[in-house]
């Protein structure tokens, strides 16, 4: 599901007992917020009071007009100009904008890595098919065999 806050006054503006709002004219604020929450049931994901915290405090530090407090994050908030939106053809995927989050580099050179991964991969297939024999037997013996 797509969260869509729209305002027409994005103006510099101050607020009687409220933070004063920056002129975000031009700037749009796109949180993916996926990795989120926890699945309720097999197709609605419901968030914690935490969860909404993050969110919700993403976009008051967006629009704060002590902006210091807000930075985009990757993989999760990224906040884009007009300019930026049109190079992607108008379309507006949060994913598009926040891209992927950062990955800790595991360390180790890339063919290193491979080799081992690769000795891992052969060692599971070669399991896999130990028990994809055991299964046959086994449904042969119960009289369903090939």
């Amino acid at each position: 599901a797509c969260i869509w806050f729209l305002t027409k006054n994005k103006a510099k503006r101050s607020r009687p007992g409220a933070d004063a709002l920056r002129d975000r004219r031009g700037e749009t604020l796109f949180i993916d917020a996926r990795k989120l929450g926890f699945l309720k049931d097999r197709v609605l994901r419901d968030f914690t009071a935490d969860d909404i915290e993050t969110i919700a405090g993403a976009f008051r530090n967006w629009r704060s007009a002590a902006q210091q407090s807000y930075g985009n994050i990757s993989g999760f908030c990224y906040s884009a100009t007009l300019e930026e939106i049109t190079k992607h053809g108008q379309v507006l995927t949060p994913g598009r904008f926040v891209g992927a989050e950062d990955v800790e580099d595991v360390g180790g050179c890339f063919e290193d890595r491979m080799v081992f991964l690769t000795s891992v991969l052969l060692e599971q297939f070669a399991e896999s098919a130990e028990i994809e024999k055991a299964i046959k037997i086994n449904l042969e013996g119960l009289g369903y065999g090939a």
